[in-house]
C-alpha cells in the first residue's frame, strides 16, 4: 500500500511540471500565484510561487472540481501534512526535510463511522 500511495504522490507532484497548458499568473504581494485548468475550464491546480520556487499550500482538482490533493511546500520542499483524496480513501503524507515521515490512509467507511 505505502508503495502505490508513493507512486500516486510522484504523480501528482509531477502534474504541475507537465502541464502542456500555461498557467494564470498573478502578483499577491512577495508571491505569485499560479492556477492551472483542465481544458473543460475547471481549475486543475492552484498554488504560490516565492522566489522561482513552490511556496504555501497547493491545492489539486480532479476534472470534476472535487478537491483531490493539498500540499505544503517551503522554499521548493515538501513540508507538514499532505491529503489525497480518492473515492474511497483519504491518504495523509507526512513530509519532514523533504521526505515522507509517515503515511497514513484512512478507508470511507471507517470515516463516516467516526462521525
Amino acid at each position: 500500500m505505502k508503495k502505490y500511495i508513493i507512486t500516486t504522490l510522484l504523480l501528482l507532484s509531477g502534474m504541475l511540471f507537465a502541464q502542456n497548458a500555461k498557467p494564470k499568473l498573478e502578483a499577491q504581494g512577495e508571491k505569485v500565484k499560479a492556477t492551472y485548468y483542465y481544458e473543460n475550464g475547471q481549475v486543475m491546480q492552484e498554488g504560490f510561487f516565492k522566489d522561482g520556487k513552490l511556496q504555501g499550500e497547493w491545492t489539486s482538482y480532479d476534472v470534476n472540481g472535487n478537491k483531490s490533493a493539498v500540499a505544503t511546500y517551503d522554499k521548493g520542499q515538501k513540508v507538514g501534512k499532505w491529503f489525497y483524496w480518492n473515492n474511497s480513501t483519504l491518504n495523509e503524507v507526512d513530509y519532514s526535510k523533504n521526505s515522507i515521515a509517515a503515511v497514513k490512509s484512512w478507508k470511507r467507511e471507517a470515516i463516516a463511522n467516526e462521525e
